[in-house]
């Protein structure tokens, strides 16, 4: 008989820890559901849920909105993107446009999307004009994209690509001295698109227990109980607890479609640095499709520097999990959803939206100027 939410509540307190354990969901969906379902209330007091890097908007390089931003207002071009990327704010003069939205407001002809449909209808309805596609996102977006032009794109729509894939950022966390959590949840959309076994890594290199979970509290709840109880046993494993949609191998499809139009390459993560092979560029087959190519650089190189964020955001540190959002020194002060200084505080998949989204109001770094560390 399939557990219910209470039945996994009641076995996962059964477990008894005498121990802090601190468990990384790494998806900003996986963030979003655990907040809005108030699992951390619920929870043993000594089991802990640290957000990760699972934002692709918060992790987007500056230099590529920057990028976007230039090319929209010096190029006669209609640039679309997903809706978050259009508040991302970048480090700029005030009497410059420092966002997607404030380059529209501008004059620039910028429109959101929702899919790579919506890119393709507009390059459609106008074959004269040149439509730049901002594509920023991970494997479950970048999937899409890869199919769009493999399939046979407009010629006059163009991608001004930002995909990134999420494990190395986790295995960065994992190399580093102070990793800052003792069990992993997966996120189910990514393994949905590239197989579980991308997760592999994490128990035969680290010995750190994971479960891939999709998004509901029960599928959540027994990612946790599982990641848990194999820390009780000392048997540690991958487990999938989303296996309505996760299936071995992922979607083959969609895995040879980005092999055939992306490469992997060393990327740039705002706030991170450079992680290896944890990005995409596009093959040169679809140079002809590439923005970067068409259009003269508008890339500033000053931009790419490892903690690129703007001046007192800790985003950063929320994104690598050593912090709580509300730990942060703008939470709630300077920065909230109506006015983000960051860029975790824009996306729906941002924890620092979701947590204030869910009613966290309280700013932690007010009480202690030093921040309690997560990790």
């Amino acid at each position: 008989m399939t557990m219910g939410a209470a039945d996994r509540l009641q076995a996962i307190n059964a477990l008894d820890f005498d121990r802090p354990v601190r468990i990384m969901n790494v998806c900003g969906g996986h963030e979003r559901s655990i907040s809005a379902a108030g699992l951390r209330a619920v929870l043993p007091g000594n089991v802990e849920l640290v957000p990760g890097p699972g934002c692709p908007v918060c992790i987007c390089p500056e230099e590529d909105v920057y990028e976007a931003i230039q090319l929209a207002l010096h190029e006669d071009i209609t640039l679309v993107a997903f809706g978050d990327m259009l508040r991302v704010p970048v480090n700029a003069p005030k009497r410059e446009p420092r966002s997607l939205e404030q380059a529209k407001a501008a004059g620039a002809d910028i429109r959101p999307i929702a899919s790579p449909i919506d890119a393709v209808r507009i390059a459609e309805e106008d074959p004269s004009r040149p439509v730049v596609f901002f594509a920023a996102g991970f494997e479950t977006t970048t999937a899409p994209v890869a199919s769009m032009l493999a399939e046979g794109a407009p010629d006059n729509l163009l991608v001004l690509l930002s995909g990134r894939l999420t494990w190395p950022a986790v295995a960065l966390l994992l190399d580093s001295d102070t990793p800052g959590f003792d069990a992993l949840i997966a996120p189910g959309h990514v393994s949905t698109v590239m197989g579980p076994e991308e997760w592999e890594f994490v128990v035969d290199k680290h010995d750190i227990p994971a479960a891939v979970a999709g998004f509901t509290s029960v599928s959540l709840l027994a990612a946790m109980y599982s990641v848990l109880r194999q820390l009780k046993e000392e048997r540690h494993f991958l487990d999938n607890c989303y296996p309505e949609v996760v299936r071995a191998g992922g979607n083959v499809e969609a895995r040879r479609q980005l092999e055939q139009v992306m490469d992997v390459v060393d990327a740039n993560w705002r706030g991170i640095g450079v992680i290896p092979r944890s990005g995409f560029a596009l093959r040169e087959a679809y140079a002809a499709h590439d923005a970067r190519q068409r259009f003269r650089s508008y890339a500033d190189e000053s931009r790419k520097r490892v903690g690129e964020m703007p001046p007192g955001c800790d985003c950063a540190k929320v994104v690598l999990g050593k912090i709580y959002p509300n730990q942060c020194r703008l939470y709630g002060a300077a920065c909230t959803p109506r006015k983000p200084i960051g860029p975790c505080m824009v996306s729906d998949e941002g924890a620092c939206r979701i947590w204030w989204s869910a009613g966290y109001r309280d700013n932690e770094w007010e009480g202690d100027k030093k921040g309690r560390a997560v990790g």
